[in-house]
């Protein structure tokens, strides 16, 4: 046999490299996993208890003295400012909304995070996680001038698990650089029902494994720097429900196979790709507990399929514990403690944070639960925290937001992503639009998005009138729409959740029968065109009303770009025979 001395050398010089590398890893581990044991053994079981729970504060700063935030504080928490919060209940985490009054703008954002840290780690206390809700589309908690991404199922109309990869690591940066360490996205949800009505286009899609691949690539980008956690929601799936979880309990009758093969693929995939936290669902599962327990507050859900069966070993997050699916039926001070015995690690946004922390104080007084079982949810806390360099460096660098946060070349990499989630789904022949310019009427839901939709046709040279007919459109706004046909040449109606509006079908029917061409922009779930798939000239999904959505309709409509989205669910008829009306996978072009 021919022997390659070189190749024998460098071989055993890469096998010792690996070797050293291996010892190394193996050493850091071992110093990591030292460094949470001395940290946990330090804390007090006050501060340990802390740490399980993340929940908001009101204001734009960490101690904030404007007074409708002292009194919303005050109502909510009993303490002024989040400063004051951190160090009364030496909470883990913090997160933002909008309602809240957190999310100005990415100065003001970076400068709140870093004041949250010093409150931290002024008082005593551990760094924080520092959290939001940054799924894109429907639910966005931080604006422009951040760079507005697609949502899920707009993502998953490209067909395409490095788009929403490429989404991720966009958004993942950004929300980095603004001193925020974890998002609460991806959704890995499957959304096999149409009238589901809190998940619909926050989901990639109705297929399990076009789900799974969606959800274990945006995974994959929102952790791919280290130092932010990705949060996979809502286990053990939240995909085939007709009631949300905020205002009552749902209940999903999956078999457990069906589980198996419908829910599970995109958690199973989340899990394999590493993700750092799971957020459970307020939710009934009785094919997994047949307690009728919420999945929250259910140990065969959490810790027998979770922990057991997919094997995974990171964080657990509850849902809100503000929702209706989680307290209906429990005290404010039972749903903490059953959520740990459970599997839950980290209480997110008890009702009374007071009572919730007195509570888990409580049942450990009592033998409920046991410090164990406290020290195990935090050193799961900690080794995250640790992970993500919090303990080294927790903080945002003020000087880099300008150069990171809705760049330029990140606004045009958004947009070329939108362009390619436009899907076409019924066209006559009348798109695009044969001309450079002429008059058209945009009329229909929303008059932020009416007026989005005009003006891009106005950028275009087209002269557009609006008429805002609303979600539920009366006889008089459909009088008002039809009427202002007169002139156009064009007719652009967007809807929204015509399902549940069905006068809106009424107003497409009026705008058809003037004879103009008409154009339906389903601007939220894609499933609006089974009302009146014979009724339009063309139909376009954009799974968003969001500003790009909407500029991506606009250019598809006349022509400079090509659609090429294609459906990432089936659309059924509306006939009881269950038929599907479009496929998934379909999507026309030019």
């Amino acid at each position: 046999m021919e022997t390659h001395p070189r190749r024998t050398v460098l071989a055993a010089a890469l096998g010792a490299a690996a070797a050293a590398a291996a010892s190394g890893t193996a050493q850091a581990q071992g110093d990591r996993g030292a460094f949470v044991k001395r940290r946990l053994k330090a804390m007090s079981l006050e501060e340990k208890v802390g740490q399980l729970f993340t929940t908001y504060a009101y204001g734009q700063s960490a101690d904030s003295t404007d007074p409708t935030d002292v009194a919303n504080n005050q109502a909510a928490h009993g303490v002024d400012n989040a400063a004051e919060l951190i160090a009364t209940y030496h909470l883990g985490g913090i997160i933002y909304f909008a309602w809240s009054n957190n999310v100005a703008d990415p100065d003001q954002i970076t400068a709140l995070s870093n004041g949250l840290q010093d409150a931290a780690l002024g008082s005593g206390c551990t760094p924080l996680f520092i959290a939001t809700d940054q799924e894109h589309g429907l639910v966005t908690r931080i604006g422009p001038p951040a760079t507005q991404l697609p949502g899920a199922m707009a993502l998953g109309a490209t067909h395409d698990p490095e788009a929403a990869r490429a989404a991720a690591v966009v958004s993942g940066t950004e929300l980095r650089a603004m001193g925020l360490n974890q998002n609460f996205a991806p959704d890995a949800d499957v959304n096999v029902n149409p009238a589901n009505p809190v998940i619909g286009v926050r989901s990639f899609g109705s297929e399990p494994e076009h789900v799974a691949a969606m959800v274990a690539a945006q995974v994959e980008g929102y952790q791919a720097r280290g130092d932010l956690a990705a949060t996979v929601k809502h286990f053990p799936g939240h995909g085939d429900t007709e009631d949300d979880s905020h205002a009552s309990l749902p209940r999903i009758d999956h078999t457990y196979e069906e589980w198996l093969a419908i829910d599970a693929p995109p958690f199973r995939a989340a899990v394999e790709a590493g993700v750092d936290v799971v957020m459970t669902a307020h939710l009934q599962f009785p094919a997994l507990d047949e307690s009728l327990r919420p999945a929250t507050l259910s140990e065969p859900v959490l810790t027998g399929l979770l922990r057991g069966e997919l094997g995974y070993d990171g964080l657990v997050v509850t849902d809100s514990l503000q929702m209706a699916g989680v307290r209906d039926g429990y005290g404010d001070d039972r749903v903490p403690v059953l959520a740990l015995q459970a599997g839950a690690d980290v209480l997110l946004m008890p009702m009374d944070i007071d009572l919730a922390y007195n509570a888990v104080l409580t049942a450990v007084a009592e033998g409920e639960l046991t410090e164990a079982r406290i020290d195990a949810s935090v050193t799961r806390i900690l080794e995250l925290k640790q992970r993500l360099g919090l303990f080294e460096d927790p903080y945002a660098d003020p000087g880099l937001v300008d150069s990171i946060v809705g760049t330029e070349a990140n606004l045009e990499a958004a947009q070329a992503l939108s362009d390619r989630t436009t899907t076409l789904v019924v066209n006559d022949g009348s798109l695009p639009t044969p001309t450079d310019g002429g008059s058209a009427l945009v009329t229909g839901w929303g008059e932020a998005t009416t007026a989005g939709l005009a003006a891009e046709f106005g950028r275009r040279g087209w002269s557009a009138t609006t008429v805002v007919t609303g979600i539920a459109p009366t006889r008089e706004q459909i009088d008002e729409a039809v009427a202002a046909v007169e002139g156009a040449g064009l007719i652009v109606v967007s809807t929204n959740g015509v399902a549940g509006n069905p006068t809106q079908i009424e107003l497409v029917e009026a705008l058809a029968a003037t004879g103009v061409p008409v154009v339906a922009v389903g601007v939220a779930n894609p499933y609006d065109i089974a009302h009146f798939p014979d009724v339009v000239n063309a139909y376009l999904a954009t799974y968003s009303y969001a500003a790009g959505g909407l500029e991506s309709a606009v250019r598809t409509i006349v022509g400079a770009v090509h659609p090429q989205g294609r459906l990432p669910v089936d659309i059924p008829g509306t006939e009881e025979s269950g038929a599907i009306l479009f496929e998934f996978g379909h999507g026309l072009s030019y």
